[in-house]
This record gives C-alpha cells, sequence and structure tokens, in this order.
C-alpha cells in the first residue's frame, strides 16, 4: 500500500472533494483508510444508564483508498507515488517511495 499512517491526503472525489487531511487508519486487507476530520458520519448512541441523555457521536469513516491521492512534503503538490530500491554494502536492499512529480524520497 502506497500511502502510510501520518501522510498527508487530498480527497480526489467524494461530498469532501479537495479537502485534505492527515491519515489515521490504514486498513491494507480492505484498501480503506480514515482521515481526520473528514468523510464524517454520524452515531447515535443509547443511554448507557438511568437519566443519561442519548448522543450522536460523529466519528471519520473509512473511504477507499483510490478516492485520495498524496500530498508531496517537499513539493506540496498532489502526486503519485514510486518506488526505488538502493543496495547498501551489507547486501540489504531499501525499498522508499518517491514523489513522481520532484523526485525527492517521501
Amino acid at each position: 500500500m502506497k500511502i502510510k499512517k501520518n501522510d498527508k491526503v487530498k480527497i480526489i472525489c467524494g461530498k469532501d472533494k479537495g479537502k485534505s487531511g492527515k491519515v489515521l487508519k490504514v486498513a491494507p486487507k480492505s484498501k480503506k483508510i480514515s482521515i481526520d476530520g473528514l468523510n464524517l458520519r454520524v452515531k447515535h448512541m443509547r443511554p448507557r444508564k438511568q437519566g443519561e441523555k442519548g448522543e450522536r457521536i460523529q466519528f471519520p469513516a473509512p473511504m477507499d483508498i483510490s478516492n485520495v491521492i498524496l500530498v508531496c512534503p517537499k513539493c506540496s503538490k498532489d502526486t503519485r507515488i514510486g518506488y526505488k530500491v538502493s543496495k547498501s554494502e551489507n547486501s540489504k536492499n531499501n525499498k522508499f517511495r518517491v514523489c513522481k512529480k520532484c523526485k525527492e524520497m517521501i
């Protein structure tokens, strides 16, 4: 999965189109992410104790990964992501993400 937790992303379709936020949670199997303060849903909670009132809770619902695009931290543009593999002297391969626009490591 190319988008990770704490990345800044921009929504490219849906009711919050054009807004950006920080990724809170990533679910790779279902290919969904949750974004802080965006794609909010309302959940009605029943009162638990006698005399307590019910309440409405807003929470960021998971959305499909294809509806967002990463915002590069270096050039601050919406960008696609590539990968680069560098070999170290210990014959260990290090794989890291690369911005397709500014060619900088993310």
